[in-house]
């Protein structure tokens, strides 16, 4: 990460731990939730057509953690109770609360997500992250200007993105051809119900 794009970002708004889980740990985790967890593939519509998305997620969290986007309204699974720790864990580590995660796997580098803020207006300020399996680069973009910078997240490692960075950047995870192995992103989120009108 540059210096000129380090001073545009505040120190609260983005951090790395890059092994908040060892090596062997990281590889259990992610073959247990490979197998464990119920893997689907949404569609998502896009100027009128109809795609699925170019990788797997399950959404899981307390009951009312349910939020809408693209159209949809998506309900939480139950809680596996490995990822339900592990939000009890980051909420105290952090000081924030975690009722939900999303997890996306990313089956080998094909797999990806496009150019996006997690900016919807019942999700709280900060996302954690935690990666599992293949390390890939998450890369940001300022959403007015031309700063970009990527974030490699190896196997085991902790990305927080606090307060304001996803009202002022975009994030995506691009294809890779040389990745043959997958990823398991986990993201620990905070929904808010919205003021009813």
């Amino acid at each position: 990460m540059g210096e000129s794009v380090q001073s545009q970002i505040a120190p609260d708004q983005l951090a790395l731990w890059p092994a908040v889980l060892d090596e062997a740990s990281a590889s259990r985790y992610y073959q247990l939730l490979q197998q464990q967890l119920h893997w689907q593939q949404p569609e998502l519509t896009v100027y009128g057509k109809s795609h699925p998305i170019p990788r797997r997620q399950v959404w899981m969290g307390d009951e009312d953690a349910h939020y809408g986007y693209a159209g949809r309204d998506f309900q939480p699974m139950p809680w596996h109770p490995l990822l339900q720790d592990w939000a009890a864990q980051l909420s105290m580590f952090l000081r924030h609360p975690f009722n939900s995660v999303l997890a996306n796997w990313y089956r080998q580098g094909q797999d990806k997500m496009g150019w996006h803020s997690d900016d919807e207006p019942e999700l709280g300020p900060v996302i954690a992250m935690i990666s599992l399996g293949a390390c890939r680069e998450l890369a940001f973009r300022r959403r007015q200007g031309q700063a970009r910078f990527s974030v490699s997240l190896p196997a085991g490692s902790l990305l927080v993105m606090g307060p304001g960075l996803q009202q002022q950047w975009q994030h995506s995870l691009p294809a890779r051809q040389g990745v043959t192995t997958g990823r398991i992103s986990l993201t620990f989120r905070q929904i808010m119900p919205l003021p009813r009108s």
